[in-house]
């Protein structure tokens, strides 16, 4: 009987006292890469309803590497997939309910599904509707890896939902708000996580404009915490970006929709883009001279 190269591998490895290769997550293989991953910004917005599920389809069909989403805390505590802390802008709520500025907070996920969520986009794509995350993740794991946004919310509902699927570190989590960063990494050390930044203020220091590219101070912050990544605007230099990688972290940029902008960064040495593009994403990367 001829065995797997693998299998025959691992008991050569053991009996010289080795420890056999442990098969890497989605995630895991992801950060191995060389090369810049294109990641899909809210899926694929440029052509479809941000954060839907016709989105998510369209950044898989682009084979992107990563498709972001945000979530918010329903009322009842489900997980929804929205980007905006109200419903106005990608929901048809100000046509259903009374007022404006329509919390995401204040409503069920029974109310809140119920919401077109698609014909603001085109019409082609009316009786699109929110989706649980759990929903959104079920759909892009079966061809990309999830780039969880959290935008409201306890790090523990996450890392519950996460562990009953058992999609630790097959999905990447990040956020703005590094407190809850490192709750997750205290609650789920394995996970791998993003900051994103910059912002107005950090620990209640004002922040100049220089304070808001990224350095050397934002990098050792990351690692502190246990982040993997740092997830920047167009603010970043060279310098920092060979720092963070000396310090093992990598750099994505956002939201970069022009090739010019993307080529740029990639000189200097960024890991991801962000685009709400990502076929076009592929094409500057196919297209960059001598690469």
């Amino acid at each position: 009987m001829k065995f797997p190269f693998s299998f025959t591998f691992g008991v050569w490895a053991m009996s010289l006292g080795m420890t056999a290769p442990v098969a890497q997550t989605p995630a895991e293989r992801l950060w191995q890469e060389r090369r810049p991953l294109v990641i899909g910004h809210r899926g694929f917005p440029a052509a479809a309803p941000e954060n839907t599920l016709p989105s998510f389809q369209l950044a898989l069909t682009a084979r992107a590497d990563l498709t972001e989403l945000d979530y918010h805390h329903t009322r009842d505590g489900e997980l929804v997939v929205i980007h905006d802390f109200t419903l106005d802008r990608t929901t048809s709520a100000t046509n259903v309910w009374p007022g404006k500025d329509l919390k995401v907070a204040d409503y069920t996920f029974d109310q809140l599904r119920t919401l077109e969520a698609g014909a603001w986009f085109a019409p082609g794509f009316a009786g699109t509707r929110l989706l649980r995350l759990e929903t959104a993740l079920d759909a892009i794991q079966q061809g990309s890896v999830t780039l969880i946004e959290r935008k409201a919310g306890d790090a523990q509902a996450c890392v519950e939902l996460l562990r009953r699927k058992s999609l630790v570190n097959h999905v990447v989590v990040q956020s703005f708000d590094w407190n809850y960063l490192a709750d997750f990494h205290r609650l789920e050390p394995a996970q791998i996580l993003g900051g994103l930044g910059p912002w107005g203020s950090f620990k209640g220091e004002k922040l100049s404009d220089d304070d808001k590219w990224l350095s050397p101070r934002w990098v050792d912050e990351a690692r502190q915490i246990g982040l993997k990544a740092v997830v920047w605007n167009k603010q970043v230099r060279r310098e920092a970006i060979a720092y963070a990688h000396t310090r093992g972290l990598k750099v994505w940029v956002y939201t970069i929709n022009d090739p010019t902008v993307a080529n740029e960064l990639l000189d200097l040495g960024v890991d991801g883009l962000i685009s709400d593009n990502p076929a076009q994403t592929w094409r500057t990367l196919a297209l960059r001279p001598g690469k």
